[in-house]
C-alpha cells in the first residue's frame, strides 16, 4: 500500500512540474509482445514449465495410488508392514515435493532459466529506454503496464512505446 501510495505521490510531483521537466508513458508489455525474442525465450520458459509442472504431477498420482493401494491392503498387513508401507509413502511423497522446489522454488531451476532466457532482453530494453530518454530529454518514463502506478488517462501523444520499439531495432 505504501509503495502504491509513493508512487501515486511521485506521479503527482511529475505532473506538477510537468512545465519544467519532460515525461512520457511506455508501456512494456507492448514492448515485449513486439519482439520475437522476447515471445521465443517465453515460450521456451513455459514449455519446460509445462513439461516439469507434467513430471510433478505424475509423481503425485503415483503418491495417491500407493496411499490408495495401502488402504486397500492394510488390513492384511502387519504393524511393521504397515509401518515400511507408510515410510515407503511418505519417501515417495518427499520426492515429489523435492522435485517440485527444485523446479519451481524461489532458486529452482525455472527461476535460473527465466533469469538466463529472459532478464538479458530485459536489460538490453532498459539501457535502450534509459539511453532513449537521455537523448530526448526525458525526466521520467514511467510504465503504463505495471500496476503499480495506476495511470488513469494519458494523452496518446505522450506514448513512445514505439519510438523505443525503433531504437531497439523493431
Amino acid at each position: 500500500m505504501k509503495r502504491i501510495l509513493l508512487t501515486c505521490i511521485l506521479f503527482v510531483s511529475i505532473m506538477m512540474n510537468a512545465q519544467a521537466q519532460r515525461f512520457c508513458i511506455v508501456d512494456m508489455d507492448y514492448i515485449l509482445s513486439n519482439i520475437p525474442q522476447y515471445e521465443e525465450a517465453q515460450e521456451t520458459v513455459n514449455t519446460l514449465a509445462n513439461q516439469w509442472k507434467a513430471e510433478i504431477d505424475l509423481q503425485f498420482q503415483e503418491v495417491e495410488k500407493a496411499y490408495s493401494r495401502f488402504q486397500a491392503e492394510q488390513v492384511l498387513m502387519t504393524e511393521q508392514m504397515k509401518a515400511k508401507k507408510i515410510e515407503e509413502i511418505e519417501a515417495l511423497e518427499r520426492a515429489a515435493k523435492e522435485m517440485q522446489k527444485a523446479k519451481f522454488g524461489p532458486e529452482g531451476e525455472l527461476f535460473k532459466k527465466r533469469q538466463e532466457l529472459i532478464k538479458p532482453i530485459q536489460d538490453n530494453i532498459y539501457q535502450k529506454i534509459e539511453l532513449f530518454a537521455k537523448d530526448k530529454s526525458y525526466e521520467a518514463i514511467l510504465d503504463k503496464s505495471s500496476a503499480g502506478i495506476g495511470i488513469l488517462f494519458y494523452g496518446e501523444r505522450i506514448d513512445k512505446s514505439d519510438d523505443v520499439l525503433r531504437t531497439l531495432g523493431y
